[in-house]
C-alpha cells in the first residue's frame, strides 16, 4: 500500500494544497502534524515519520514547505518518500523554484499534476517530460482545446514518445566520476571512494534499443575474460528504462532510452584513491604581527592530462588583514566572509608543481577563544580521464529502420568532497 493523502503545508502548518486519494483518513488529521513535529524538535528527536493513533505522517521539508503523506496502513515507506522527492523534482521542473509563492501562483497546475502523479494512493506517471506533453503552464486554457492523452502514458515505454525524428542520429555518453577524499595532517588517506554516473543525451529517431558494454569485472568473470582492466561497481542504480532482469542474468545493460538528457545509471567504487592533486602547506603565525602561508600543489595524475578550473581553498584566522599574495601560476584572493584564501589555477598539467605564498597582518590584541582549523579543500575537473579506469567498451544501437547512428563518449573526473587536513 502507499499514501492515502498528500498535503503541502507552509512553515506555520497551514494547508496550501491537499489531495485525498483514498478517503480512509480524515483530512483534519493534518492539523496534528506541526504540533507533533514541534514537540519532537523540542525533545531533540526529530524523525521523518510521525504517528498519532493509527495515522502515520511521512514528511520531507523543501525550502519553506512541508510535503506530508498520510496513511493508516503498513505502507512501503521507501516508496512514499521516493514519491515525495519526485513531487519536488516535477514541481521544480514546472515552476523553476518550489516554494510557497510558486504553489499559490500555480495551484491549478499543481492539482492537475497531483491527479496524474498518483491514483488511489499509488504512483503513476512521474516523468516530467511526459507530463509536460499534456499538462501545460496555462492551466486555464486546457479546457479550450481537445487534448489527446499521449501514448506514452498508457504505453509500456512510458518514458519515450513515439514518432520522434532526427535528421542526424547521435548518442552522447558522459561518464562522470567524483572523487571523495579525506587526508589527515600526516599525509595519510583516511577515507576515499569514487561516485560515478553515466549520463546520456539521446538524439535518435523512432524507438531504438541500446546496449551498453562496460569493463565490469563481474561480466568479465562470467565470460571468462581477463579481469586485469576491469572495475567492481557497487550500489548500482539504474534509470527505469534499463531491463533489470537482463542485467541480473548476464550483466547486459539493455534499454530503450528517454529522448534528450537523462542519467542512465550511477555507481560507487570503494577503492583506495591516490590524491590527484596533492597539497602541502606551512602556516606560521607570529603573535601580534603576521601570518605567513606557503602552499605547494602537485598534480599526481598522468602528464598528458590537464586539470581545469582548479580552486584551492586555504583557511586563515578570522582576524587577519592586509593580504599580500605571490603565486607561480594562477591568482589568489582573500574571501573574508568565508575566512579563506582561494587560489585559482585555470589549467593544471599532470606532474607539475606550483607554489603560492600569502602574507597577512594580525591585530595587536589576541582573541580569547581558540579557533579550530578547517581542512584545505580542492575543486577541479579533469577531462578525458577516469580515476577508476572504467571504460565504455561498446554502445550498440538497434532500430527497425536500420539507420546508422554515432555514439560519442566523454570521460570526466571531478572533485567531490576533497579535503586535506592541516596541522593545528
Amino acid at each position: 500500500m502507499s499514501a492515502s493523502a498528500v498535503f503541502i503545508l507552509d512553515m506555520k502548518g497551514k494547508v496550501l494544497i491537499s489531495r485525498n486519494y483514498k478517503g480512509d483518513v480524515d483530512t483534519t488529521e493534518i492539523d496534528h502534524f506541526l504540533p507533533l513535529l514541534t514537540q519532537q524538535e523540542e525533545e531533540g528527536l526529530t524523525c521523518p515519520l510521525l504517528s498519532r493513533g493509527k495515522v502515520h505522517f511521512l514528511w520531507i521539508k523543501h525550502s519553506n514547505l512541508y510535503l506530508v503523506a498520510l496513511t493508516m496502513k503498513n505502507s512501503n515507506a521507501s516508496l512514499v518518500y521516493s514519491f515525495l522527492y519526485k513531487l519536488v523534482e516535477v514541481f521544480t521542473e514546472y515552476f523553476k523554484e518550489l516554494e510557497e509563492e510558486s504553489i499559490q501562483d500555480n495551484f491549478v497546475v499543481v492539482y492537475e499534476l497531483l491527479d496524474e502523479l498518483m491514483d488511489f494512493g499509488f504512483p503513476q506517471t512521474t516523468d516530467s517530460q511526459i507530463l509536460q506533453e499534456y499538462i501545460t503552464q496555462e492551466g486555464n486554457k486546457l479546457e479550450v482545446t481537445k487534448l489527446r492523452v499521449p501514448n506514452t502514458v498508457t504505453n509500456a515505454v512510458s518514458w519515450r514518445s513515439e514518432g520522434i525524428k532526427y535528421k542526424k542520429n547521435e548518442v552522447f555518453i558522459d561518464v562522470i566520476e567524483s572523487v571523495n577524499l579525506l587526508v589527515n595532517a600526516n599525509g595519510n588517506v583516511l577515507s576515499s571512494d569514487i561516485v560515478g554516473s553515466v549520463k546520456l543525451k539521446v538524439m535518435l529517431s523512432g524507438m531504438p534499443e541500446l546496449r551498453l558494454g562496460l569493463n565490469d569485472r563481474v561480466l568479465f568473470g562470467l565470460t571468462g575474460r581477463d579481469k586485469g582492466k576491469s572495475v567492481v561497481m557497487e550500489d548500482v542504480k539504474f534509470h527505469q528504462c534499463v531491463r533489470l532482469s537482463r542485467f541480473e542474468n548476464d550483466r547486459t545493460i539493455s534499454f530503450i532510452p528517454p529522448d534528450g538528457d537523462s542519467e542512465l545509471m550511477s555507481y560507487r567504487i570503494n577503492a583506495h584513491v591516490k590524491p590527484l592533486i596533492w597539497i602541502e602547506s606551512v602556516i606560521e603565525k607570529f603573535s601580534h604581527s603576521r601570518v605567513e602561508i606557503m602552499v605547494k600543489a602537485k598534480g599526481q595524475f598522468k602528464k598528458q592530462s590537464v586539470a581545469n578550473s582548479v580552486q584551492i581553498s586555504v583557511p586563515v584566522p578570522s582576524d587577519v588583514d592586509s593580504p599580500r599574495f605571490k603565486t607561480s601560476v594562477g591568482s589568489a584572493k582573500y574571501v573574508p566572509e568565508k575566512n579563506v584564501v582561494i587560489w585559482t589555477i585555470k589549467s593544471f598539467p599532470g606532474g607539475k608543481e606550483f607554489l603560492m605564498r600569502a602574507h597577512f597582518g594580525l591585530p595587536s590584541v589576541d582573541k580569547d577563544e581558540l579557533e579550530g582549523r578547517p581542512p584545505i579543500t580542492v575543486k577541479f575537473e579533469i577531462p578525458y580521464f577516469t580515476v577508476s579506469g572504467i571504460q565504455v567498451r561498446y554502445m550498440k544501437i538497434i532500430e527497425k529502420s536500420g539507420y546508422q547512428a554515432l555514439p560519442w563518449v566523454r570521460y570526466i573526473t571531478q572533485s567531490g568532497d576533497y579535503q586535506l587536513r592541516t596541522n593545528s
